[in-house]
């Protein structure tokens, strides 16, 4: 079967990505530690060459692997995450004073995603006050509770990972890959995703599209996907499990 053409069709994760990477821009990348990241699009994000950029991200992926690759590249000035484990080089970085780090409570990154993708500039939460989250940002004592302005977030670039999508960008998420691709895809000037099957439009389900096209620019067919999982734990199993 030929694969679906369109305006917004790009051959490629290289191609995808031509004419809106610089240097210095921001860029949100979707995923939950390596679950639902986009693969290619990030490793052509390293190719590009890019430097001193902002990425918002839950997390970093894992040493050499996802946003992992572009710290080991040195090709992140900034991250805003809630997360920092798993990853070495990013802990050994931003220890040493090479990264800076916007850190935030997990659910106040998701919101102040989702704020910025809604076109709300900021929000008040109870969540990260008393705490060196609250140090620098207005606070405000509502009925005796102490709550912190949180602003919104948006990005030159969102870069998004969906299980299905159309050749109009309507997107379809699978399972725990389901995460804060969503939201991102909102929050970005210019969106781009990867799906790992790119189909007709009308195909999908429109009771089950969790990302209209309209918030998609750019798609592509995603190719050679490994889904690494950051820790694989095995074990025997007793005599009683086996049985």
């Amino acid at each position: 079967m030929a694969t679906p053409t369109g305006p917004k069709v790009y051959a490629n994760a290289h191609t995808a990505l031509a004419g809106v990477v610089r240097d210095g821009m921001s860029v949100m990348s979707g995923g939950f530690g390596l679950c639902g990241i986009p693969e290619n699009l990030i490793a052509a994000l390293r190719d590009s060459g890019v430097k001193d950029l902002t990425v918002v991200s839950n997390n970093a992926g894992i040493d050499n692997y996802g946003l992992g690759a572009l710290l080991k590249t040195r090709q992140i000035r900034k991250m805003i995450s809630s997360y920092v484990g798993e990853n070495k080089e990013f802990e050994r970085q931003y220890l040493s004073g090479e990264l800076e780090l916007e850190f935030n409570p997990q659910g106040t990154l998701s919101e102040r995603i989702r704020a910025g993708g809604a076109g709300i500039w900021g929000f008040y939460t109870r969540t990260g006050a008393g705490t060196l989250v609250a140090e620098g940002k207005e606070q405000r004592v509502v009925n005796g509770d102490t709550y912190v302005l949180e602003t919104g977030l948006v990005a030159d670039l969102s870069l998004v990972k969906a299980w299905r999508g159309d050749s109009e960008g309507n997107l379809v998420y699978r399972k725990t890959a389901r995460n804060f691709n969503p939201m991102m895809a909102t929050a970005g000037r210019v969106t781009v995703a990867e799906v790992e099957e790119l189909v007709e439009p009308g195909t999908l389900d429109p009771d089950k599209i969790h990302t209209p096209g309209i918030f998609v620019q750019r798609i592509i067919q995603g190719t050679g996907y490994l889904k690494t999982i950051e820790n694989r734990t095995v074990r025997k199993r007793s005599a009683a499990g086996a049985a």
